[in-house]
């Protein structure tokens, strides 16, 4: 812009849009200073105000004073109206940035910004960024052309740059228009909206906005509660999070991400029943509560109490909304429950949630279940609370809901190929919550290891490994298949402190150089010195099925049900059924070990993946456990793997392709699904 200034000044030029924003009038008296409250905008505003006071003190570094003098009027107001503090810029910012912005537009020119105290803060290095461009724009042509430049790059920020304003009066319903114009633009997070919903209802009720800022907001805008974290396929803030989950606990109501806002709305004006301070406060304690819970459940090692593990499972399961349910158990503004009424409550909550995953039963239902659970234990008398959760439980019979009994977990665990079902995250919790059993943390053990096994921190090793056929014997009885389906299953697999390398991990059983005197330096963990006590006559294919039943075993009796209960619930979905994988493709010949695969996008062809033994891939030394989480990798969103990896760009033959001959050629009898599991990387 400033370019087409200089070339033709007197010519009209368009102005570049910066979108619209929203202020209100906020009364004052005549003749005092004008003021406004910023609903929408704040953020570009501020950037405008930085931007003008870098390049004012540019201007006025090479004596251009008159555009330097237009500038300053749009920086400061006149001193003979201010009264505070806040009254001295054009714009005062939020709270969290308020003391950077004052420090860098205090400074004295020229600004030393590595002394400043906030020099790492984004505003300040956006003060410095516009600094060093005007100053290198003003001097490109020469100390002749400063002031002919200067007078065109500020009529260019002054005259150019273009805001659509919406001046609303003191009456007008500020919320609606910020509502409307945030559906029509760029989506802000429920919690923003949330806060501006509550500090417009606050400013109404005469509070004091800054105090309740300080004391009750400001802890959502520090580095824990801007996170992003998962739910689910999708990513939210965890302060959005938070609130869906802190309503459902109130209100005992399913309610979905897209809701959130509109459902806290009606909640803070027609069912809390208190002042809108008053709900801020009950909101920012339940946060201290949430916040606990789950930096708790984030503690990977030493002790850890049950609320800890209980957040820790079900985050490893990927059911955080079950959150609302504990924040009911734990609701701060509710007598306290007594804890042994709490954890009986949590185990079988986590009984349930184990149970299903384990069998892999929908999830669909699960924000439904948390607000059932969360009503249940509303109405429930304290001390009844984990007998009316039980019930809950066991009366649901939908599939949806439905709690599996010991008779399902044995059927389904005992030829499940788990390793291939279920991601490692929820495979790693299982086996460290059975290792842990074995060290007496159960309820009435006794705790003779000293510690709890390090969560988080462990792989999954086959104890017989994928590629065997080099350096172990073929089964003694059952078909190669049954082989391949048993090396998956849970009795096969264990936790090692760190990975075996290949040789090691694929060579013999026997031998000072085998796979058992490597699981041996691992005798810290109960589940690896048991070993010997299935395998006298080596790890065969009968060690594997005796030491499964002993870990069902373990499951059922970690996550337990009612003395006696039956489940009525027949699901539609197959037992031994078992989705299709590379390493299924792999065994039928159609690919081969090291094969490369090709991304079908053109600009990411320089990419290449390799198809490993066990029908993991790597990508540049990063291992993936199926073709869509190779292909998220590269994309950096949801990709169908099998159709996006070529195993040859110049017939683009697909993985899909190939999946689908295996599927032709496979029987009706063989119970295959095709399906794609969405894994991440280990």
């Amino acid at each position: 812009m400033a370019l087409r200034l200089l070339k033709n000044p007197g010519a009209k030029h368009e102005p570049h849009f910066l979108g619209a924003v929203v202020l209100q009038q906020v009364q004052s008296r005549t003749g005092e200073l004008q003021e406004r409250m910023v609903i929408d905008g704040q953020q570009r505003l501020t950037t405008l105000q930085i931007l003008f006071d870098a390049l004012h003190a540019e201007l006025c570094r090479i004596d251009a004073d008159v555009p330097a003098g237009r500038l300053e009027y749009l920086i400061e107001n006149d001193k003979r109206f201010c009264k505070s503090n806040e009254d001295k810029y054009k714009v005062w910012p939020t709270n969290r940035d308020r003391p950077a912005f004052n420090e860098v537009m205090a400074a004295p020119f020229p600004i030393d910004y590595g002394v400043l105290k906030h020099h790492t803060s984004r505003l300040v290095q956006s003060h410095r960024f516009f600094s060093e461009q005007a100053r290198k724009w003003l001097a490109s042509e020469g100390v002749e052309q400063h002031h002919q430049r200067a007078d065109a790059i500020e009529r260019s920020v002054r005259e150019l740059l273009q805001l659509v304003v919406i001046d609303l009066s003191v009456d007008e319903n500020a919320q609606e228009i910020f509502e409307t114009l945030n559906a029509r633009g760029a989506q802000l997070t429920a919690a923003d909206l949330i806060k501006n919903f509550v500090f417009q209802r606050l400013q109404e009720g005469g509070a004091d906005v800054e105090k309740a800022y300080e004391k009750y907001w400001k802890d959502f805008e520090t580095a824990f509660w801007e996170t992003e974290v998962s739910a689910g396929r999708l990513r939210y803030q965890r302060s959005s999070l938070f609130i869906n989950h802190w309503l459902i606990s109130r209100t005992g109501e399913e309610i979905v991400a897209r809701e959130v806002f509109s459902r806290f709305k009606t909640f803070a004006d027609h069912e809390a029943n208190v002042p809108m301070d008053g709900l801020l406060q009950q909101m920012s304690r339940a946060a201290l509560v949430y916040r606990r819970i789950t930096e708790e459940g984030d503690n990977t090692t030493g002790q850890i109490d049950r609320v800890g593990l209980f957040a820790y499972r079900i985050k490893a399961m990927e059911s955080d909304v079950m959150k609302s349910a504990l924040l009911a158990l734990l609701d701060p503004e509710q007598p306290a429950v007594a804890p042994g009424i709490i954890e009986s409550a949590l185990d079988a909550v986590e009984s349930w949630l184990t149970r299903r995953m384990l069998v892999r039963a929908t999830t669909k239902s699960y924000t439904q279940v948390a607000a059932e659970l969360v009503a249940t234990i509303r109405q429930a008398a304290p001390n009844l609370i984990d007998q009316k959760v039980r019930s809950y439980l066991t009366s649901q019979t939908a599939e949806a809901k439905y709690w599996p009994d010991d008779d399902e977990m044995r059927s389904e665990l005992t030829k499940m190929p788990i390793y291939r079902k279920v991601s490692r995250s929820r495979l790693r919790m299982v086996l460290e919550a059975i290792e842990d059993y074995r060290r007496g943390y159960r309820p009435g053990g006794k705790e003779y290891a000293g510690m709890r096994v390090p969560r988080n921190g462990f792989w999954v090793e086959h104890i017989m490994p994928q590629s065997w056929e080099a350096a172990w014997k073929p089964p003694m009885e059952g078909t190669l298949q049954d082989r391949a389906q048993r090396i998956h299953t849970l009795g096969n697999l264990t936790l090692l402190s760190a990975k075996l390398n290949n040789a090691v991990s694929n060579g013999p059983w026997l031998g000072d150089t085998g796979k058992k005197a490597a699981l041996q330096k691992h005798d810290l963990l109960i589940l690896n010195r048991e070993l010997d006590s299935f395998s006298a006559d080596g790890w065969t294919d009968e060690s594997i099925m005796k030491r499964t039943d002993k870990l069902i075993q373990g499951v059922l009796d970690i996550w337990t049900v009612p003395p006696g209960y039956t489940s009525s619930t027949v699901r539609d979905v197959p037992i031994a059924a078992h989705s299709v994988d590379l390493s299924d493709l792999l065994s039928a010949g159609l690919i081969g070990v090291g094969q490369r695969i090709f991304p079908q996008a053109l600009n990411l062809r320089e990419h290449t993946g390799q198809i490993l033994s066990d029908g993991r891939i790597d990508i540049g030394g990063i291992v993936f456990e199926t073709p869509s989480g190779a292909a998220h990798h590269l994309r950096k969103k949801a990709t169908n793997g099998w159709s996006f990896w070529l195993t040859d760009p110049q017939t683009k033959k697909s993985l899909a392709s190939i999946r689908r001959e295996y599927l032709d050629k496979a029987s009706p009898e063989s119970n295959l699904i095709d399906d794609d599991d969405d894994s991440t990387a280990t």
